[in-house]
């Protein structure tokens, strides 16, 4: 994990982070400031999850923010989905959302810290959250993602390709930092530059498909 490995020593080294903790997403969502949101599902992960054969699949959003995802997943009658989010209001604001799917039991929303939390899934959705967290939390990230995830379970979503720029999400990444940190825990079955991105996000994303060995 050299290049992985070499890559956060020098973030280390010329940044000073914010603490990237729960009061640091409750100020951005207070203060409006949410660029990462698109106001609507994701392109790439709908086309996704257009192609799954199963309804019952167990689900997990980390990072869920207003949760466009899930509300597609709902849509499409998926009825087992979990989301997680950090900041408090934002999880009563989706409880209120989803209130009569958490009453039907098709959908739960946790306030925690993803690295804490415990559970069992078939499929992972990532989708702006990987860039979210510190880089040197990474690690940490593909081995949870490892450990919540069923035997053969996947890990699918959208990875930032571009330089690692600013003290403040979204951290980039590009492909060969990728598949160094997942390839110990994953089989890599797509990571490819995405074909439908939103236009602002063009040339900059990745797609890929996790699968757990």
């Amino acid at each position: 994990m050299e290049i992985f490995a070499t890559k956060i020593v020098q973030i280390k080294r010329l940044t000073k982070m914010p603490d990237i903790d729960q009061l640091y997403w409750e100020h951005r969502y207070k203060n409006a400031q949410t660029g990462w949101d698109i106001g609507y599902a994701s392109p790439a992960l709908t086309n996704y999850i257009n192609q799954l054969e199963s309804k019952n699949l167990r689900i997990l959003i980390p990072g869920c923010g207003n949760a466009y995802e899930a509300e597609f997943l709902l849509e499409n009658q998926f009825e087992n989905i979990t989301l997680i989010d950090i900041a408090r209001p934002l999880v009563e604001q989706i409880e209120q959302k989803f209130a009569h799917s958490i009453a039907q039991n098709k959908l739960k929303v946790l306030h925690t810290d993803f690295f804490e939390h415990n559970g069992e899934y078939d499929l992972i959705l990532e989708q702006t959250f990987f860039c979210a967290i510190p880089p040197q939390k990474r690690l940490g990230y593909a081995k949870k993602m490892h450990e919540l995830l069923t035997p053969s379970g996947k890990l699918s979503g959208l990875l930032f390709d571009m330089p690692m720029l600013g003290e403040e999400p979204p951290f980039g990444g590009n492909r060969d930092e990728y598949r160094e940190l997942f390839a110990p825990y994953f089989q890599i079955q797509t990571l490819e530059p995405c074909t439908n991105s939103i236009k602002p996000r063009a040339g900059r994303e990745l797609f890929f498909v996790l699968r757990k060995t």
